[in-house]
């Protein structure tokens, strides 16, 4: 996530350094916990959080927790990594629906914070979930800001209560009280109270947003906020908490190349608990928010729960089953790798997807560099051919491509490299689905089975020669990985939370970019 690379990078880069020592004096904790000071600082992190924050992981870092772990190094990572789940609220918390309908959500902020948008998206994630919600236009001084929200409202698909033109004209309040009505008699089981905002706090926009409050009571208020304001959020979000109150916070435009050090103070400083981040323009782009996930992300050991999640929402269980019958029984085509594509596009940017998973920190500029117009143009070749030609591929020849390429405003290369990578994709997809082990182009030998045996009896008999005595006695004892080797993490964390084989490595994206038709 953009909003956290700078910081992201800083940490990785300090445990980086801890990762060759076998053992840590409290030398080296005071340094790794002074760069992780300076980290969130930059970051903008509130200073009081950040003295908190580091006096507990400095106490717990010179700990009996870590001076017996046979891997100090990963013991500070996973101390930092629970406290910054800690800091970023703890445990998820979920959006509190009222037990007789409608649920009143009322959504407060400065101008500019995107409720509006917020709003649309909100509307947009709870039809998916069955409820009925209703967005309602009590923000009636900013100009347009009412023909904004129907707007945002006709692009989720949403029912909207727009009395008053706005622009200066018009009570808030009575809009406000109106809309719950409006929702009880139309059966809606949700309204949504867009307020307005200001460009600063000032008693008006207090008094405004406290007498909507009073006149709804609503379940929740959702205090909207820029996670790209740096510490002055902090500042808002407690002036906004002592004038009006609020449930819950939204972290807007976290998609930004900000410091982001909002969202790891404002849960902190209000006690009040993070519930959505929105993470892109798109309206899809609004997810939960888990602390855990976060935590994991800004250390760089990737967020696999969150990008199931997505994969389940977006791919079809039963169209899933009759692909993988088909790589199987080696019927897998064009046609279905055309439908798979298109399924993807479902989950969002591919940037967003490869940058959920372990490590990819380390490859930050080679996934700025990943050109997602690679799937347009790896589609419009699809497109370009005939059904049959989809089908099988046996039945390209020159003059076939030399269409195809015309057609699609590509090169006969582009084609031949699409058709290529195709087959080899194909039959390695085949591989796996018969549950054997490919040698996948680019990302290493992976080996046959027989000889990763050998080669690990051959190991076991002779034993560890580290000189790490913590190290070479978890060898010999058949539990610990090669030193260096990335264990699903940036530097070597392999928590049950983040596992995975490995972290992914450059030769693994261009693979990715190869498949889809880069050249």
């Amino acid at each position: 996530m953009a909003t956290f690379g700078t910081l992201s990078d800083r940490l990785t880069e300090t445990f980086r350094n801890l990762r060759t020592k076998g053992k840590l004096s409290p030398a080296d904790v005071d340094g790794t916990v002074r760069e992780i000071r300076r980290a969130l600082l930059d970051a903008d992190v509130a200073l009081s959080v950040v003295k908190d924050f580091t006096a507990t992981v400095r106490e717990r870092a010179l700990g009996d927790e870590v001076s017996r772990a046979l891997n100090p190094a990963q013991q500070v990572v996973q101390i930092v990594n629970e406290e910054l789940v800690g800091i970023l609220g703890g445990q998820q918390r979920r959006l509190q629906f009222a037990k007789n309908p409608p649920t009143v959500i009322m959504l407060a902020g400065l101008q500019g914070s995107g409720k509006t948008t917020f709003a649309g998206k909100l509307a947009k994630m709870l039809e998916k979930d069955g409820h009925t919600p209703l967005l309602v236009a009590a923000d009636l001084q900013r100009p347009n800001a009412v023909n904004q929200l129907q707007v945002v409202a006709e692009q989720a698909g949403a029912t909207i209560y727009a009395p008053q033109p706005g622009n200066g004209v018009g009570d808030p309040v009575r809009v406000a009280r109106d809309g719950v009505e409006q929702a009880r008699r139309a059966q809606h089981d949700v309204v949504i109270i867009d307020t307005a905002g200001r460009l600063g706090v000032d008693a008006e926009l207090m008094k405004q947003a406290a007498d909507i409050r009073a006149a709804t009571e609503p379940d929740e208020v959702l205090f909207v906020i820029d996670a790209m304001i740096g510490q002055d959020a902090v500042n808002t979000a407690k002036a906004f908490q002592d004038g009006v109150d609020f449930t819950g916070v939204v972290l807007s435009k976290l998609d930004g190349d900000a410091r982001g050090g909002a969202a790891l103070s404002v849960a902190s400083m209000t006690g009040r608990p993070i519930i959505y981040a929105s993470t892109g323009e798109g309206l899809d782009d609004l997810e939960p928010f888990h602390p855990d996930r976060m935590a994991s992300r800004i250390l760089d050991l990737g967020d696999i729960l969150t990008l199931i999640e997505q994969a389940q929402e977006a791919f079809d269980e039963e169209e899933a089953r009759k692909v993988a019958d088909k790589l199987a029984t080696e019927q897998f085509t064009l046609e279905d790798f055309l439908e798979q594509m298109q399924q993807m596009r479902k989950m969002g940017s591919m940037k967003k997807m490869l940058g959920m998973l372990p490590g990819m920190g380390q490859m930050k500029q080679q996934l700025d560099d990943f050109d997602e117009r690679e799937i347009d143009r790896t589609e419009a070749i699809i497109r370009s051919m005939t059904p049959s030609e989809r089908r099988s591929t046996k039945l390209l020849n020159g003059s076939r491509r030399l269409r195809i390429a015309r057609g699609s405003g590509m090169t006969v290369t582009d084609v031949n490299q699409l058709v290529q990578r195709f087959e080899q994709a194909a039959k390695m997809m085949k591989t796996v689905a018969r549950g054997g082990v490919p040698n996948v182009p680019g990302m290493g030998s992976m080996g046959k089975p027989g000889a990763s045996s050998k080669r690990g009896r051959q190991q076991k008999k002779k034993g560890s020669r580290s000189g790490n005595p913590a190290r070479r006695a978890a060898e010999n004892a058949g539990i610990a990985a090669e030193p260096a080797a990335p264990t699903g993490s940036g530097f070597g964390l392999g928590s049950g939370k983040a596992a995975g084989t490995g972290a992914p490595t450059e030769s693994d994206l261009a693979e990715v970019q190869k498949l889809l038709g880069g050249r």
